[in-house]
């Protein structure tokens, strides 16, 4: 039992040093996921109003010369994809990245909506939608891992604190939560 202990432990901590930075990235982006009601991990999404306080053409006579003046004032000249009018007298310009401009030409207000990809977040929540074969492979490697991991834990502590006393304990009550959440909520 002395030797599955050993190796118990250099499985152990081999396998938590090369996946520590995984383990990192997957908790931190299933944090930000859980809370995807409150927190768009993918997106900075936000939005800029204001008044147009030049003439503003009737809806025949909006040029895409016009629309481009338009994206000057928030510094979006550069990422006209298109416009179209989605309903009489409202302008709706599509941006490059997602990010859109809409404008009322009776009333002269305008907003501004970017996008912008969140650094680090949208990358490491890309991970959990497996992006691709090879990181299908990769993912599977560190779910067993993560078995290895956790089985070799269970057997590298003996006594009081190991399966047969607190840590048993400890490892029932791991069990238990998800069981009892899975059945109850």
């Amino acid at each position: 039992m002395n030797a599955v202990r050993k190796w118990s432990r250099i499985f152990h901590r081999d396998l938590s040093f090369f996946f520590s930075g995984l383990i990192l990235i997957y908790a931190i982006s299933g944090i930000a996921l859980n809370h995807k009601d409150s927190f768009n991990s993918n997106y900075i999404i936000r939005q800029k109003s204001f008044h147009l306080e030049e003439e503003i053409p009737r809806q025949s006579e909006v040029s895409k010369e016009w629309v481009i003046n338009l994206l000057k004032q928030v510094n979006e000249e550069d990422a006209y994809t298109k416009h179209y009018f989605p309903r009489q007298g409202v302008l709706k310009v599509f941006l490059k990245g997602g990010s859109s401009v809409v404008a009322d030409l009776n009333s002269g207000n305008v907003v501004y909506e970017s996008v912008k990809r969140r650094p680090l977040f949208s990358q490491f929540s890309q991970l959990h939608y497996n992006p691709g074969k090879w990181w299908t492979a990769f993912s599977d490697l560190f779910g067993v891992s993560l078995i290895i991991i956790t089985l070799t834990g269970i057997l590298m502590v003996k006594g009081k604190k190991g399966f047969w006393g607190r840590g048993g304990i400890e490892l029932l009550a791991g069990i238990l939560i998800p069981v009892i959440f899975l059945m109850f909520f």
